[in-house]
This record gives structure tokens, C-alpha cells and sequence, in this order.
């Protein structure tokens, strides 16, 4: 078959891609304690390899894998679960998947191809069954409850006290005491309501996630306490940065709308900061305490 040089180069692409997959699901498999999990990732594994064999009849050619990619995706997969390296590289084959039309009607084979992977997403997306994915809501729980409550909280106490020390002690001690509430609270709440979830890991990971929150909005005021009111503007972005990241995680693992998690919690957080800024300012003019 006589191929086009623009047609050509797009089969060695997509043999690039297919190769370099198969080896990052090659070694998730292998790491994967999951039976299932890792049966089905090395399923696919089995399928890129097919594929790419696939091309390779048109191109004649052999490619070499990505190794920058390959160890990329695995390293990520170590450290933020396997779920969202692999969803982080399913989104980057989306893109490439529309390039599988260029091809259909010289090689029949890609439709099949492009099947496939559209079998793979549906595959994938029944494989989420990490814990920290089912304890994600617990995550949610203490960042949330963290966010809202510290950044009302510094905000009020920056305006009451004026004095950096102060406010670093009293946003400690108050998240804190709040974050072994929300450990307890939320123990309690996964007992009653029988779910998978272990109620004392539950606890635990919304505590630390409390905790977590708690030490980052605080640090700038421990590190500079002089400039309070710089302080309270890095912990507010601070707050905002952590809502991203936080956010971008579980709309890539979970599928979900990263812009409408990101806005609405970075808006109740925000919201709840400036009304307690007002209401910091108001009480110290009432009592008309000047430290």
C-alpha cells in the first residue's frame, strides 16, 4: 500500500504512543497488589503491543519507546495511585485518538484501533478501587472543613490581634483542637452509615488532611510575623493553591469538573475569609482593643 509522507509519520506516532503504553501498563501491572487490577491493566498492555504491531505492518518500521514517558507515568502512578497516572495518560491519548480519523479510510484497521481504546477508558474507569480513592470524601472532609474554617478564622484573628505570633498561636491551637473534632465527628458518621470505608482510616485521613491545611495556612505567619496582613494574603493564596492541586487531582482520577470544584470551594473559602476579616474589624472597634 502506498502511503502519503504526512500519512506515514502519523502511523509511526501512533506507533510511538502505543509501545511507550504498553510498558508504563506493563510495570503498573507488575506493581498493582490488585489481582484483578492488574489483569486488566495487563490486558491492555497485551492490546497496545497488538496495536502497535498493527502499525508496523504499514510503516515497516520499528519505534522505540519513550522512555522519559514510561518512567513519568510510573512514577506518578507511585506516588498519586495508579488510577490517576493512568487517567492523566488516557487524557493525552484522547488528543491523539483524533488523528485515528485521518487514517480510517486508508487503513481499516484504525477504527478497530480507536474502538479499542475507547474500550480501555471504560475498562479503566471501572478499576477505581484504591483506598485513597474511597477515602477521598474523608480528604475532602478535613481540606474543606480546614480551608473554610482557618481562613475565616486567620482573617478575623489578623485584624483582632495585629500581631503575627498571636495569630500563628491562636490559628494552631484553634485547627488543631477543630481537626481532632473532625477526626472524631467523621468516625463516628463511617460507623453509623456502614459503609465500605474502615471507620478508623477514615478518621485518620480526614484528620491529616485537617492538619496539613491547618500547618500551611499557618507557616507564614510563623516565618514572617511582623508583616501580618502579607501573612494573611499568602494563606489566602496558599488556600486557593491547595483547592487547585486538590481539585485537579480528583477531576482527572474521578472524572469530574475540575472548574466547578475549584470554583465553588475557592468561593466559599474566600467568602467566609473577607466576611470574618469585617467582623474581626468590627468587634475590635467595639471593644476598642488596640495590641
Amino acid at each position: 500500500m502506498q502511503l502519503t509522507e504526512n500519512i506515514r509519520q502519523k502511523i509511526l506516532i501512533f506507533q510511538r504512543t502505543e509501545i511507550t503504553e504498553h510498558h508504563i501498563y506493563s510495570k503498573l501491572a507488575k506493581k498493582i497488589s490488585t489481582p484483578g487490577n492488574a489483569k486488566i491493566l495487563q490486558q491492555i498492555a497485551d492490546d497496545e503491543l497488538r496495536h502497535y504491531h498493527g502499525w508496523k505492518k504499514y510503516s515497516g518500521q520499528e519505534v522505540k519507546p519513550d522512555q522519559f514517558k514510561i518512567w513519568f507515568y510510573y512514577l506518578v502512578s507511585l506516588v498519586f495511585g495508579f488510577t490517576f497516572g493512568v487517567k492523566l495518560m488516557e487524557m493525552g491519548e484522547e488528543k491523539a485518538q483524533v488523528n485515528y480519523e485521518a487514517v480510517a479510510a486508508i487503513i481499516p484497521e484504525a477504527k478497530q484501533y480507536h474502538d479499542e481504546e475507547d474500550q480501555h477508558e471504560h475498562q479503566l474507569l471501572e478499576m477505581l478501587d484504591e483506598e485513597r480513592l474511597r477515602y477521598a470524601g474523608s480528604v475532602v472532609l478535613g481540606l474543606n472543613d480546614a480551608l473554610v474554617e482557618l481562613t475565616g478564622a486567620l482573617a478575623g484573628l489578623t485584624l483582632a490581634l495585629q500581631n503575627g505570633k498571636l495569630i500563628a498561636l491562636s490559628g494552631l491551637i484553634t485547627g488543631i483542637a477543630a481537626s481532632l473534632s473532625m477526626a472524631a465527628s467523621e468516625y463516628l458518621s463511617t460507623r453509623s452509615e456502614k459503609t465500605d470505608k474502615h471507620p478508623v482510616r477514615a478518621a485518620i485521613y480526614t484528620g491529616i488532611a485537617y492538619i496539613f491545611t491547618v500547618s500551611l495556612l499557618v507557616l507564614p505567619y510563623l516565618v514572617s510575623p511582623e508583616t501580618y496582613l502579607l501573612d494573611l494574603v499568602i494563606a489566602l493564596t496558599t488556600g486557593v493553591i491547595i483547592i487547585a492541586v486538590f481539585n485537579y487531582y480528583i477531576s482527572v482520577a474521578k472524572g469530574e469538573s475540575f472548574r466547578e470544584r475549584f470554583t465553588e470551594m475557592a468561593v466559599l473559602s474566600l467568602s467566609v475569609a473577607a466576611f470574618s476579616f469585617g467582623i474581626g474589624y468590627l468587634i475590635r472597634l467595639w471593644l476598642g482593643i488596640e495590641v
